[in-house]
């Protein structure tokens, strides 16, 4: 369902995903990178208890699948867990940089882990504490215009800013409920003249800053009528200024203009994927047990929509954890026709 207030619209245009441990599919997947060609970087956190669906998944918007890297680490039951480089226990996010390599933050290692484009391993960074330069609980990641990993340090409160090997540059913010501070930030994005959207998760709003970390502006209050946010975890801008918000506690989508007033909002109009349709092909079974499903119209919905991310070409992927799927939707903006808005 989608409501507006004002003319611009959210358009439906498909679903990736179905719910896998391993092969084309997602396991919980919490974050997205949008890649060349069409390519996307996802980020599945599984389960305890099954470790292998722990991974990063290479595929397109039309849902090729390109292949996986990563190998995921079970905790359960274990006090001294000894890691491989490269392996993943609690990922959070995944972020690009120019030349293509991607960064997989991870909140129970403290540390980020680089792979070439292909999920070629190239190393590792980050030291847990509190200092400058060290980090608690990373969350959210975006790779700047000077190609200088920004990283919400959530356990921290704070934002730090690191060299793609993680030589540390400079941090802003503190726990607090005022403006420039946090409560449990996690997610991150910036616009094309570098400004700095960050989602405050426990404080309910989206804060602004500039690329120096100057505090610029905030919206969002804690609620769930229009414009109101409850727990929001993550923040995307597109190419004109729009920021979309992921209202995670809300189950739903927000649009925002360029000054934080509210625009649109979608709960979601998923169908079945293109790998869903593979997998029933393959069973007739299936079909026919899917035909006689209880609440089968509660599909169109999201379920944890934790991630957002916008792309050049005005699309809009919401990562819903729950429902092993990403929606995908296209802006679309009001037609002029001789002076007048239709």
């Amino acid at each position: 369902m989608t409501t507006q207030a004002l003319s611009v619209s959210l358009q439906y245009s498909h679903s990736i995903g179905r719910g896998e441990f391993s092969g084309p599919g997602f396991r919980n997947p919490v974050a997205i990178a949008r890649g060349a060609d069409d390519s996307m970087y996802v980020v599945n956190r599984s389960y305890e208890y099954r470790p292998d669906g722990k991974r990063v998944t290479i595929c397109t918007v039309d849902e090729d699948y390109i292949g996986e890297f990563a190998r995921g680490v079970s905790t359960a039951g274990v006090t001294d867990i000894v890691t491989e480089d490269g392996s993943l226990i609690w990922p959070t996010s995944v972020a690009l940089d120019k030349a293509g390599n991607v960064y997989v933050a991870d909140e129970w290692l403290n540390r980020i882990s680089m792979f070439t484009s292909d999920g070629e391993w190239l190393g590792k960074w980050g030291t847990e504490g509190s200092g400058e330069g060290e980090i608690n609980k990373p969350s959210g990641m975006v790779v700047d215009a000077d190609d200088n990993l920004l990283m919400v340090d959530s356990g921290n409160n704070r934002i730090q800013k690191f060299t793609k090997d993680g030589k540390f540059i400079s941090a802003f913010g503190s726990q607090g409920t005022g403006d420039g501070e946090f409560n449990l930030p996690w997610g991150i994005d910036t616009d094309n003249d570098g400004n700095i959207y960050v989602a405050d998760w426990r404080n309910d709003r989206i804060q602004k800053f500039d690329k120096d970390g100057k505090f610029l502006m905030k919206f969002g209050t804690s609620g769930d009528g229009e414009g109101e946010l409850n727990r929001p975890t993550d923040v995307a801008v597109d190419r004109t200024g729009m920021i979309y918000v992921a209202d995670w506690g809300n189950e739903r989508m927000q649009m925002f203009d360029p000054a934080g007033k509210f625009v649109v909002l979608t709960t979601g109009d998923g169908t079945i994927s293109k790998w869903g349709k593979d997998k029933l092909d393959a069973n007739d079974a299936m079909w026919k047990e899917r035909e006689i499903a209880q609440g089968i119209e509660r599909e169109r919905d999201f379920w944890g929509p934790v991630a957002v991310t916008a792309d050049e070409q005005d699309r809009v992927f919401v990562v819903e954890s729950c429902r092993n799927r990403i929606q995908v939707f296209r802006r679309q903006d009001p037609m002029f026709v001789g002076g007048g808005r239709l």
